[in-house]
């Protein structure tokens, strides 16, 4: 489980495209996923800011319930995850036009599964610890806005759309901000620091919503995850990791919110 002490050059496909459309195309993949929900994040967070409430007094809830009717509910959950996906099979079929596995490439395939699954868990563990103390501090502080990351209430579905709802976001993110754009980017020219940070600052940019202390988090996490990817060449570690961290928030807090007196 050891990485190499020094990067490796970030080699990437020959591509036909020229800077400009490289970095046209990036920017509407952007506004039609993650980049709308930055936004949008800078939106919530001005309004949150312009009420008389403090923002840790403010409550941010996560995967709302969209219908009263059970069965209608679940509906909407299922097509929001599914619909959630779309990005990624856009960028791989973007990306899948110039080489001959977009898949491989990214490294979002089961060819190393024992590797993956133990990198992505020691990732999680790294992250998620220090994550819920600093998310705790932040709140604290008046930084941060409390987390109800359930709000779809006692169904038998429950558990199982709010993890299928963690491995939404895990593939979504990581195969776009880091295996699409870190792709693209290089291509265009950019060094590999501003690929870094610039996803990272985005990534960060779209949790402000929950207040400053989820976007200087969110920032440090893509920081490291960007700094993985570009060692082991391999989205999959951090897709599991993502996935990971949802998991516990989701399925946790659903499961401790009546039990837990600072959730």
């Amino acid at each position: 489980m050891r990485l190499p002490v020094r990067l490796p050059a970030y080699d990437v496909p020959v591509t036909p495209l020229r800077r400009r459309s490289l970095q046209t195309e990036t920017a509407l993949v952007l506004l039609l996923s993650l980049g709308a929900s930055a936004i949008y994040s800078v939106l919530s967070i001005m309004r949150s800011l312009s009420t008389d409430v403090a923002l840790n007094k403010q409550t941010t809830t996560m995967n709302r319930s969209q219908a009263s009717a059970s069965w209608l509910d679940l509906l909407y959950q299922l097509v929001g995850v599914g619909l959630g996906v779309v990005p990624v099979l856009l960028v791989i079929n973007l990306l899948g036009r110039e080489m001959k596995s977009a898949t491989t490439w990214l490294g979002f395939d089961g060819r190393r599964k024992g590797h993956d699954l133990a990198l992505g868990a020691v990732l999680a563990a790294g992250i998620g610890i220090p994550g819920l103390l600093f998310y705790l501090a932040t709140r604290a502080l008046g930084a941060n806005t409390s987390l109800a990351t359930s709000g779809l209430g006692d169904h038998w579905w429950t558990l199982p759309v709010l993890v299928l709802a963690a491995i939404q976001n895990g593939v979504l993110e990581e195969v776009v901000m880091i295996g699409y754009l870190f792709t693209r980017w290089t291509q265009a020219g950019w060094s590999w620091v501003q690929v870094l940070v610039t996803s990272a600052v985005i990534r960060g940019t779209y949790h402000l919503y929950q207040g400053f202390g989820g976007m200087v988090g969110n920032i440090v996490m893509g920081l490291v995850f960007g700094l993985v990817y570009r060692r082991t060449r391999r989205v999959m570690p951090l897709v599991i990791a993502h996935a990971i961290l949802d998991i516990v928030a989701f399925v946790g807090y659903a499961l401790l919110k009546d039990h837990v007196s600072w959730l």
